[in-house]
């Protein structure tokens, strides 16, 4: 053999031998949802990323160019929510729920929203409507909060205690829906009105509302890890508990009591602003941050107007400050499963998490079949799940299903990464660097079934997705 076959040789063993010891291709898990409902979740069969390209539609995800930082998913334990679970379920089906709601096993949520004191979904334990704060009794000149409790949230930290026993890493954001209405400006009402600015001392009472409050659910071993000053500042009614803020009162507020109220009591609760619909939110967002940004993590935003790139102008304002994605309900008005999903998956899920959400969480956890109980509020709205109040029946709602489709895959803690997107086809991907893996979440909102591949890293997996449909990809790096 001549000396330069025998270096050809040594060559070609060694490409044998590196080809042999090459780190095999990730093998892709996937969890798929169709319009259709004959698919709820559901895991399928795994599939081998490969190295050969096809000339079709694609999907590039760089996990070297990150995002935000998710903190967690979820809805809100409202009280209608809290009475159902503990009144109308038995222990053994509040438990099973529970593992469906809140552990690995199930969707495994990580957020609960609750309200600070009544709502328009807050009933007493017959279920009945009942409004109320904390401190509807006026106190003394020298301690105006001395009849202040929580006792009439019972039953909801009796349901929160059991969500945070499920999943010990539940995180807790609270919100309220009005002051004490002594507090309020005119004749006390719970129902509508603003705080008596006439009043100076209103605000620094209100603080050490806050503050009451934030020590009170601490004490029961449910620390709050983020609230927002008023639900919906912009929007008032008779018919339920409410009260309206402007943008400049609420910047006030903050920056001169609250913020600093929570610095001094030593809470690491953080504090967030507006907590309203994604449209016409810059104006009140950015006078909050500006004048107020010392006391204040960022901004939140339900779903009701506007779109979820709203909040992508707040983030290039205030890069530096968290976008948070609060509120969203569906209802009798969309009874579709394959439409819901499809709005789902491509404003909620999709596309506030693109748009710098740390958070995505739905309204009511649970609604009983008539969509209630209520408190003057929306008649027809639908919880995740939907507890029959007659016979402990439990529904998953597509809400349900389109929360699991990030909340029981993309943990706390994980960044969004890039991903491209498609006509009629959503993405967003995640990278949970803990467990160095790869989430890649992608809706077909169209009605024709779409084929496509996966690229990561020249990597290519091919896949067919239905119409109106849903799909969770996950795999180790």
């Amino acid at each position: 053999m001549t000396r330069l076959a025998a270096l050809l040789l040594i060559i070609l063993c060694f490409f044998l031998l590196l080809d042999r010891f090459k780190e095999p291709p990730p093998i892709a898990n996937s969890w798929l949802t169709t319009g259709d409902e004959q698919h709820l979740l559901e895991k399928q069969p795994a599939k081998l990323f490969q190295d050969d390209k096809q000339d079709i539609p694609t999907i590039y995800i760089d996990r070297h160019k990150t995002y935000q930082q998710m903190d967690g998913f979820g809805a809100a334990m409202t009280g209608s929510s809290a009475y159902l679970l503990e009144h109308k379920l038995t222990t053994q089906e509040r438990d099973t729920l529970f593992q469906d709601l809140f552990t690995d096993s199930g969707i495994q949520l990580s957020y609960l929203r609750h309200t600070i004191g009544a709502s328009d979904y807050s009933v007493d334990d017959t279920g009945n409507p009942s409004s109320y704060t904390y401190a509807d009794q006026q106190g003394t000149p020298e301690d105006p909060l001395q009849h202040f409790s929580i006792a009439p949230d019972q039953t909801v930290m009796n349901m929160l205690k059991q969500a945070k026993i499920s999943n010990p890493e539940l995180q807790l954001m609270g919100t309220p829906w009005t002051a004490p209405p002594w507090l309020k400006y005119g004749e006390p009402t719970y129902n509508g009105s603003y705080l008596n600015y006439t009043d100076q001392r209103t605000y620094e009472i209100y603080a050490d509302y806050f503050i009451q409050y934030l020590k009170a659910y601490q004490e029961q071993g449910l620390p709050v890890d983020m609230l927002s000053v008023q639900n919906e500042p912009q929007f008032e009614t008779a018919a339920y508990p409410s009260m309206s803020m402007g943008a400049t009162e609420q910047q006030y507020f903050i920056q001169h009591f609250l913020g600093p109220a929570i610095q001094e009591a030593d809470l690491e609760t953080a504090i967030l602003a507006y907590d309203h619909n994604w449209e016409n939110s810059k104006d009140y967002a950015e006078t909050v941050l500006n004048g107020a940004s010392d006391y204040t993590a960022g901004t939140a935003y339900h779903c009701y107007a506007g779109n979820p790139e709203d909040a992508e102008e707040i983030h290039q304002l205030h890069p530096d400050k968290g976008i948070y994605f609060t509120e969203c309900s569906g209802g009798a008005w969309s009874e579709d499963f394959g439409d819901n999903l499809s709005w789902l998956m491509d404003q909620v899920i999709i596309g506030t998490t693109r748009n710098w959400a740390k958070t995505v969480l739905l309204w009511n956890l649970a609604l009983d079949e008539t969509g209630g109980p209520t408190n003057g509020g929306c008649t027809n709205c639908r919880g995740v799940v939907t507890i029959d109040s007659q016979t402990s029946s439990i529904k998953k709602n597509v809400e349900y299903y389109a929360l699991g489709h990030i909340s029981k895959f993309v943990q706390p803690g994980a960044v969004r990464i890039s991903s491209t997107e498609l006509p009629q086809l959503s993405t967003a991907a995640f990278w949970d660097q803990k467990e160095d893996k790869i989430i890649m979440l992608a809706a077909n909102t169209s009605n024709n079934t779409q084929t496509f591949q996966l690229a990561e890293e020249n990597q290519y997996l091919q896949y067919t997705l239905a119409p109106q449909s849903a799909i969770t990809f996950a795999w180790d790096k």
